[in-house]
């Protein structure tokens, strides 16, 4: 079967650049170490990825000049893999949804090196974080523009190393090692997943491939999905483990809270624009193959509804600044993969765009706070900053009512977006609507109380950390403005129909999209009509009840009000209800929440523990040293040793001992060939 995809293929040899650049900066950084001054390794870095992302835009440009049916461009560099009918180039595409994950990455990305630039400025490693950066986002284009699932595969692992490398980046104190260690085997765990699902595809598309198909193209996957319909559960669900692990949901979360531990534009990096959209993005890129399997797409949106509560009520009680923003990207996360699992993709990719600048500008108003404060991140000990950090301080509040839902700023659009999907759209319902309408709330209430805490009231910290409080220099605060504004205006390329608009980035995407709907209809003989139905539904539901979406955007614009009204009343005018909040029951509520419900200790309890003792005293004390280092290695070095000494007896100098031994071996020569004859 064909899918309405079009085969017309454009050559464009300009996006490989786009991924190579960042890449050569890295080189050039990495191999001239410490013979560059740090003006020079700026200029490199930034100049890398900002070409990078003047390049990208040159190739948004070009596609959207093309007919929307005929968006791609392609740029083959050269075969990877190529034997009997297995065939894998190596690669590069562009299509409407990459183009917009290039614009981001490579966008905000560069943004986040200027910032660097102030804030890495005194650090003795400033060289080898430029270095880092500019390989972490060639990781990240390698697998946003790989055309075909390998080598989003080979990008998905380069920015696995490249977290751990941020993460750790201070690495002499343990628990910035410890938590870059952990960043890198939780992803593993997911990443098992992902390649048992990647196996398992390819296993069965093999055997149905044409001559000269590459096999894990995505375009050749999609015009065969039929043939993946019978294992599209199984397949679905393995790469959703994949996209639990770097999109960060529940039960591999747990990492990216404590990759706090890095440098603040490293947060920014990767926790707003980058590495935790993975997931969203290769969700969305295989979305004709999740469309075949309900049950999978249901799985994603209660995964994704639950991980939002989860973290949503968790950043209620953390004290870290940054801790706040890390459990609030996690919350966000959940939405997007919520939107996906309705069957929302663009609503998603909506989200991404609008929650990278958003997350992004409060990140790094984050470190512009943590740089004045002379280091410090708990809030409880900050207050009073507006007015000596003023600028810090209003693009904050912008992404802090961005974040909240307030029209007509860009998380308005985007949140409100995915909350009618989880209402109308396909596998939605009451019961996803209303967990995710709570923690919009919440949201609001919990980023209100961030910024009173850090912003309100009197300053709590020590008279020389006051002394030497002061607005950050212009390379942290113009990114600061330039998000504050994309966090202001962002989302109005998404207006909706029901506020009089057509939501063009949504008809933008429809391309990649609507093959999915299609695959779904054609695979009917798989239980496909339901299915079918249910994506129509959810497509066109943008065009029908536009007063029951207006009215459930209104009440979540009310509900996101309430919040920060809430929040700034609580936290700055009756204080003594949060404490009194904080002992009902005795107070456990409260400390349950803000031990992050147990989880690392019920995993260190149920996995760590457990495997260390596995560990120590099967894998090691038995196995290696008893069996390989005793058994076989030692074992054998003693038999070595009898023989050799055995006949070490042979070799005695003696030479009338040489004459016996050559008489008595010709005598039994002899006697064997008399007995032989």
């Amino acid at each position: 079967m064909h899918s309405p995809v079009s085969e017309s293929v454009i050559q464009e040899s300009l996006l490989r650049w786009i991924v190579l650049l960042p890449l050569l900066g890295a080189a050039i950084n990495g191999l001239l170490n410490r013979r560059l001054p740090k003006a020079a390794v700026g200029a490199i870095a930034c100049g890398a990825v900002g070409l990078s992302f003047v390049l990208s835009l040159t190739a948004f440009l070009r596609l959207a000049a093309l007919p929307a049916e005929s968006r791609l461009l392609v740029d083959t560099v050269a075969r990877w893999i190529g034997f009997g009918p297995l065939r894998v180039d190596m690669g590069f595409a562009m299509d409407p949804l990459n183009a917009v994950m290039a614009l981001i990455v490579t966008g905000v990305g560069f943004l986040i090196h200027v910032y660097s630039l102030g804030y890495m400025s005194h650090d003795k490693g400033f060289q080898r974080f430029f270095t880092y950066l500019n390989l972490f986002i060639f990781a990240m284009m390698t697998l946003i523009l790989g055309e075909n699932l390998l080598m989003l595969f080979v990008g998905w692992e380069g920015v696995g190393l490249c977290s751990y490398l941020l993460i750790s980046f201070w690495f002499n104190e343990e628990a910035n090692a410890i938590a870059g260690k952990k960043a890198f085997v939780v992803n593993r765990i997911g990443d098992f997943g992902f390649l048992l699902g990647v196996f398992l595809l390819g296993a069965t598309l093999l055997p149905h491939l044409g001559a000269g198909e590459g096999l894990f193209s995505f375009r050749v996957m999609q015009r065969h999905a039929d043939v993946l319909a019978p294992a599209a559960t199984a397949i679905a669900l393995l790469l959703f483990v994949g996209a639990t692990g770097k999109s960060a949901q529940i039960p591999l979360y747990i990492w990216l809270p404590d990759a706090m531990a890095g440098p603040t534009p490293v947060s920014a990096l990767i926790h707003a624009a980058t590495m935790v959209t993975a997931g969203v993005y290769m969700i969305c890129r295989m979305n004709f193959l999740f469309v075949l399997s309900p049950a999978a797409m249901h799985v994603v949106a209660i995964v994704g509804a639950a991980t939002a509560l989860l973290a949503a009520t968790i950043a209620m009680t953390q004290n870290d600044i940054k801790k706040v923003l890390a459990y609030s990207t996690v919350s966000q996360l959940g939405y997007m993969m919520l939107a996906c699992g309705v069957g929302a993709f663009a609503a998603g990719i909506f989200h991404v765009m609008t929650h990278a600048f958003f997350k992004a500008l409060l990140f790094l108003g984050s470190g512009s706070v943590i740089h004045a404060m002379s280091g410090e991140q708990d809030m409880r000990v900050m207050g009073g900053l507006w007015k000596k950090l003023p600028i810090t301080f209003w693009t904050f509040l912008a992404g802090t009512f961005a974040i909240a839902g307030v029209f007509p700023l860009a998380g308005f659009f985007s949140k409100d977006e995915i909350l009618w999907k989880a209402f109308s759209g396909q596998g939605g319902g009451v019961g996803l609507y209303a967990v995710a309408f709570l923690v919009a709330g919440l949201t609001a209430f919990y980023m209100m109380r961030l910024v009173v805490l850090t912003f309100h009231g009197q300053n709590r910290a020590g008279a020389e950390v006051r002394h030497h409080i002061h607005e950050s220099p212009l390379t942290m605060t113009l990114p600061l403005v330039v998000l504050a504004v994309l966090s202001v205006v962002g989302g109005w390329i998404g207006w909706p129909a029901f506020l009089g608009g057509s939501n063009r980035f949504e008809q933008w995407l429809e391309p990649v999209f609507a093959g999915g709907h299609h695959v779904a209809a054609a695979v009917a003989g798989h239980g496909g009509e339901a299915l079918a139905e249910g994506a129509a539904a959810a497509h066109g539901a943008a065009h029908e009840g536009m007063g029951l979406e207006r009215a459930l955007a209104g009440a979540s614009l009310t509900w996101g009000l309430l919040g920060l009204s809430l929040g700034y009343l609580v936290y700055s005018r009756r204080t003594k209800v949060a404490d009194t909040v904080r002992g009902i029951a005795g107070g456990w509520p409260y400390r349950v929440l803000l031990n992050k419900y147990y989880v690392d200790e019920a995993y260190d309890g149920a996995f760590i523990r457990p495997g260390f003792r596995l560990s120590k005293t099967v894998l090691w004390k038995t196995v290696d040293a008893g069996v390989i280092d005793g058994l076989l290695v030692n074992g054998s070095a003693l038999v070595v040793a009898v023989f050799g000494s055995l006949l070490r007896l042979l070799q005695n100098g003696l030479v009338r001992f040489y004459a016996w031994s050559f008489t008595v071996g010709v005598a039994v020569f002899v006697v064997y060939l008399s007995l032989k004859g």
